[in-house]
């Protein structure tokens, strides 16, 4: 799961680092690995910093002066595709033809084919693992195919739906082309979330593209509109089209997102992401009765903060039991989830909570989290509500048994990490150390989504219930995933950085920096890409 946002300020004198910036840390919830910027000032010259690390880390007042520009790109990134490798930071850029960037949120499911076909007929050369860099030789070879020395809105429109019939999966995407301006599109079944808004100024409309809607209220920008399944929309200082390229798929978002990934002040497709999760804790509530009894012996409830604390409050008002925060978060550790390996993601529990003795000494508790992925971290919160003297520990999820590997950009490959991988309830508590487990129904949590948009008639639900709407994901596929992205696979990758490695790579930025400040970029790197130039 990734971060990503696109500005196009009507003024090309002023600078879209600051807000681009500003964007990515209301996103960094998105994405916590690395983070990057891509500018485009006069003349078509593109400037750019990206790296691994928190927003904060990758960008310093002196760097975003550096990025010129009033129109620019902004990518924060959570791996599932490819490597933590610093050179997979995005954006990505081609130069030919045009000078092309773009970032993107999502995973493509023939990614390996589609690699072959590249390097066979385009001779385009994909220099990293990440399907990204895919995407964008795709979209440029398409471009490239019109064989024209100027770019056209009609050409770029041509591009994205050839882009359409050969990728499969769930991704949104924000590019940007020198000189001429930015581009939002999505899946052909809107399964990553994308959107758009407008704020006007001294001299026009500004326009930006952004992964939540939360981005777009913060800066001041209005009528946000979601990109449909299959649309295309590309925004310059002339004007903004859009267009429905492919009609073959419907609206089928990501249920997760609102379960867990978004900010609960966002809308994404027209539903509130806070409200659908009160109507998460009120469905909750409802199987907490029906599995423990309206006389159940839970003194309070406590949620694990922060994605299930709208839920737990809505379930402990209906259940009438109160409601209580236990543990407190030390929030400047990362999320745990999208934390790579086991053994990492376990001892950051310990860091990032702390439970306090007073609420859960001699007291049975339900804690209340969005999901149980693989088991870690709750088996880790299990343990510290025990240590704080808790006499039973209920455990309830606002989702339902995830079973399955997501193909669709979510880090959750391999079934057999899965801790619901092959278990019942009563399994699961004991492999966490609950008392008992309690999962939302899938049915419910699909009704606390629909609610506040019945138009949607269906949600991707493929981590629970294996059911993948694009198609194209067969058993050899899946088996591939598990055996590439496993926490096992994903330790020997790291491993293969050994201290050589990495000091022939020190050595080879530290150069590369020296030749950049030698030129006056201090480390700002400027690539020339003229519009109408290959």
């Amino acid at each position: 799961m990734c971060g990503i946002i696109a500005l196009l300020l009507s003024n090309p004198e002023i600078m879209a680092s600051v807000e681009l910036f500003e964007g990515l840390q209301m996103l960094q919830h998105r994405g916590q690995d690395a983070a990057g910027i891509v500018t485009c000032g006069y003349k078509g010259r593109l400037y750019q910093c990206k790296g691994n690390g928190m927003v904060r880390d990758v960008f310093n007042q002196e760097n975003l002066q550096r990025l010129v520009g009033g129109l620019g790109v902004g990518h924060v990134r959570y791996p599932t595709a490819g490597s933590s490798s610093n050179s997979e930071a995005q954006p990505f850029y081609v130069n030919s033809p045009y000078g092309i960037v773009l970032a993107h949120n999502g995973n493509l499911v023939n990614a390996e084919e589609l690699k072959n076909s590249l390097d066979v007929k385009a001779h385009r050369h994909i220099n990293t693992d990440s399907d990204s860099e895919l995407l964008l030789n795709i979209f440029a070879d398409n471009l490239q195919q019109t064989g024209k020395f100027r770019i056209y809105e009609e050409d770029i429109f041509t591009a994205i739906k050839g882009l359409y019939e050969q990728c499969t999966g769930g991704y949104a995407c924000v590019a940007m082309i020198a000189g001429f301006g930015i581009i939002g599109f999505r899946d052909p079944h809107g399964i990553r979330p994308i959107c758009y808004g407008i704020r006007r100024s001294h001299e026009g409309f500004d326009f930006m593209f952004s992964s939540e809607s939360v981005v777009l209220d913060a800066l001041g920008f209005t009528e946000i509109k979601d990109i449909d399944p299959g649309e295309a929309v590309i925004v310059t200082r002339q004007a903004i089209t859009r267009r429905k390229l492919v009609n073959w798929g419907e609206l089928t978002p990501c249920i997760f997102e609102y379960v867990y990934f978004a900010r609960p002040d966002s809308v994404i497709n027209g539903i509130s992401v806070y409200r659908s999760r009160l109507e998460m804790g009120e469905h909750l509530a409802n199987q907490v009765m029906k599995e423990c009894g309206k006389n159940s012996d839970i003194d309070v409830v406590i949620p694990v903060p922060d994605t299930s604390r709208v839920a737990a409050l809505q379930l402990s008002h209906k259940l009438k039991i109160a409601y209580r925060e236990g543990f407190i978060k030390n929030r400047y550790v990362g999320r745990t989830f999208i934390m790579p390996g086991q053994q990492m993601r376990r001892k950051s529990v310990r860091r990032k909570l702390n439970a306090m003795a007073l609420e859960f000494a001699d007291k049975n508790v339900l804690i209340v989290d969005d999901s149980i992925v693989r088991g870690t971290t709750s088996k880790e919160i299990v343990q510290m509500a025990r240590d704080a003297g808790a006499k039973k520990v209920y455990f309830a999820s606002c989702a339902p048994p995830v079973r399955c590997p997501n193909v669709y950009g979510i880090d959750m490959p391999s079934r057999r990490e899965l801790v619901a991988f092959n278990r019942d309830n009563d399994s699961i508590a004991k492999e966490i150390g609950a008392d008992m487990v309690i999962y939302q129904d899938l049915n419910d949590l699909i009704a606390s989504c629909q609610k506040f948009n019945p138009h949607i008639t269906s949600f991707d639900c493929s981590v629970f219930d294996g059911q993948y709407v694009t198609g194209g994901v067969t058993d050899e596929y899946l088996a591939h995933l598990e055996k590439d992205r496993s926490d096992l696979a994903k330790s020997s990758r790291e491993s293969l950085q050994s201290p050589d490695t990495i000091g022939l790579h020190n050595f080879l930025h530290t150069s590369s920096q020296s030749y950049f400040e030698r030129n006056g970029w201090n480390g700002v790197m400027g690539v020339n890409g003229v519009n109408g130039s290959n």
